[in-house]
């Protein structure tokens, strides 16, 4: 008997036989991991091709095993028992026509020709039980015969045996009988007739009683094969499920692996360009793999190695160059060679009392000295975006202005980056005795600032053998002068009228005359930098207001009036500087009065 059980241990055998070469699979392309992207997406597409036809070719393998089982159930269980059921029906249909021949036969005027046509049907009807139950035993014998599918052979011979059986018995005892039945038919025996004829009823009972027993083990057998069916197809979907399942895990973990491979390198160059993005260059990245991500990780770890050797030198070059002068050649270079006009704003800072404080110095004590003053005057033009153009002595040199800042920012920026610069002068004043070791100052230090827009020219200035990228122009020159006029007027901050308008009522400006600085014909009005937008004292409203009166009448040669008010100024503020430079023109003027047509503008012939 061909065992049912034996199969499934070689259907789970062949389960791991296609896992086994997976894993095979997957250790033969480790070597993947190291080669380039190209090969690793091959290999990914290849693995899972594999896994996808090993699967697919398990399912077809096994979907085909139930497919001759569902063709062995069709085409000869099911047949061998429909044969064995009709061979029940011929018996009938045989009995039927024998019982109408004796019929025609009993008649007082025997039918000859209906006798003949029911004889036919008689011997038509025992052929069919000969070919009805020929067939059932042929599909029972291909059953038998057939290796590739599980049977019950004994069961199934037992079946075929007891057909042969009752068959040849059906056959001696009707052979018999019918016979005899003729003879007595033809010698009008009916009585006896009538025996014979209970006799083939009796034997046509027990034929078909035989062929019911044996059509309920054939039935037996077709519920087994359709249980074996049902039960192959549902182990053919579980272990497909089962191998897809298995074959979509091991695809996933190889394509992970080999994806990680390729993203993890991909993670760590986006983590260092972010570093490089925000400025630190000092995090290389670990080369992991050697495909081109390997390659472009090398190559970005030379690059950054590069960029912090630039950084290293843009560092250095920033204490003698301005950093945004620096990044900005780098970034236009054009723009150094070619140069260009522009509108800017620029401010010259000096220390005043510079000369005789130097004098009681020693060297090393001056430098120490000027590099703490530059130092603390530095950081609030680099704070408010300004660019350090030069120290010239005691002086700074700076500039507001595109492409560094926006066209409508620079004069605002320069006001505030004086007004702080103004504000760190007591703390300098109390940290130069302490850096130098002495308990007070030679001489006395303050600022003075000069502040000018307007057009002038940048690029870069020198010669073949050296050059600095400057500005150069009339406003370089006004702003210039500024700073020296605050000698004059006794002030801190002065601007331009230009610089003036462009601040506007930004901060708290004060006019203080209308000059003429050596170099210029024109006369133009110079404001005082006072504070910031609404930060005024009352004491220092109270001076801009009498300030301005004295102003207007010193302007109109009303110098009495002019004398009144500039006084009341210097009672809100003593000590103020243009008023009293204003009280002693008008004490000249009382002296010497100014030429009819007097415009009310000084003219400095001296710088």
């Amino acid at each position: 008997m061909k065992s049912r059980i034996a199969r499934v241990p070689a259907a789970k055998s062949g389960i791991l036989g296609s896992i086994r070469p997976l894993s095979t699979l997957s250790q033969s392309l480790m070597p993947l991991f190291n080669q380039s992207i190209r090969r690793k997406i091959v290999g990914i597409a290849l693995g899972l091709i594999v896994l996808m036809l090993v699967t697919s070719i398990l399912s077809m393998v096994m979907s085909s095993q139930v497919g001759v089982l569902l063709d062995e159930l069709t085409n000869r269980y099911i047949p061998a028992y429909g044969d064995l059921a009709r061979a029940n029906i011929r018996s009938l249909e045989r009995s039927v026509a024998l019982r109408r021949m004796v019929m025609m036969k009993m008649q007082e005027a025997p039918d000859e020709e209906a006798y003949a046509a029911r004889l036919k049907e008689f011997e038509e009807a025992d052929r069919r039980i000969e070919q009805e139950t020929s067939d059932a035993r042929s599909h029972i014998n291909a059953i038998i015969d057939d290796t590739r599918t599980p049977s019950d052979n004994a069961a199934l011979a037992r079946i075929d045996a007891h057909i042969e059986t009752a068959v040849s018995e059906l056959r001696r005892g009707m052979n018999e009988e019918h016979a005899r039945l003729l003879k007595q038919i033809d010698a009008k025996q009916m009585p006896e007739a009538r025996g014979t004829l209970e006799r083939l009823d009796v034997l046509r009972d027990q034929f078909n009683q035989r062929i019911d027993g044996i059509r309920g083990d054939m039935l037996k057998q077709v519920f087994a094969s359709t249980s074996t069916v049902i039960g192959r197809q549902h182990q053919a979907i579980i272990i497909s499920g089962i191998v897809t399942l298995l074959a979509a895990i091991v695809g996933f973990v190889f394509a992970m692996l080999v994806s990680s491979g390729i993203t993890r390198p991909v993670r760590l160059l986006l983590a260092g360009t972010r570093e490089v993005e925000a400025g630190r260059f000092d995090k290389p990245i670990t080369v992991s793999t050697k495909d081109e991500i390997g390659e472009l990780a090398a190559a970005f770890n030379r690059m950054v190695e590069q960029l912090r050797h630039n950084e290293r030198i843009r560092e250095t070059f920033g204490r003698y160059i301005d950093p945004k002068v620096v990044q900005g050649l780098i970034d236009r270079p054009e723009v150094a060679i070619d140069g260009q006009r522009r509108v800017m704003t620029i401010m010259f800072c000096d220390m005043s009392g510079f000369t005789s404080m130097s004098e009681g110095m020693t060297p090393r004590g001056l430098v120490k000295v000027m590099n703490h003053y530059f130092t603390v005057m530095s950081g609030p033009i680099r704070s408010n975006r300004g660019v350090i153009d030069k120290y010239i002595g005691d002086a700074v040199m700076a500039y507001w202005g595109p492409p560094f800042i926006d066209e409508d920012e620079p004069a605002l920026l320069a006001g505030l980056a004086a007004i702080d610069m103004a504000e760190q002068v007591p703390a300098l004043q109390r940290q130069l005795p302490d850096l130098l070791g002495i308990r007070a100052m030679p001489a006395p230090c303050d600022l003075r600032i000069g502040i000018a827009t307007g057009e002038v020219l940048t690029g870069s200035i020198g010669s073949e053998l050296m050059m600095s990228f400057t500005v150069m122009g009339d406003a370089v020159n006004l702003a210039s002068r500024l700073e020296a006029v605050n000698k004059t007027y006794g002030t801190r901050i002065l601007i331009a009228q230009a610089t003036a308008e462009a601040i506007g009522t930004q901060l708290e400006l004060r006019e203080i005359d209308r000059l003429a600085v050596v170099g210029q014909t024109i006369p133009q009005p110079i404001f005082e930098v006072m504070a910031r937008s609404g930060a005024l004292t009352g004491a220092q409203a109270s001076l801009r207001a009498h300030y301005a009166e004295g102003l207007a009448a010193y302007r109109a040669c009303r110098f009495d009036e002019a004398r009144a008010a500039l006084n009341a100024a210097l009672e809100a503020v003593p000590g103020d500087g243009p008023s009293r430079t204003l009280l002693g023109r008008i004490a000249q003027f009382e002296t010497d009065p100014p030429d009819e047509g007097w415009d009310g503008a000084w003219r400095l012939e001296q710088k």
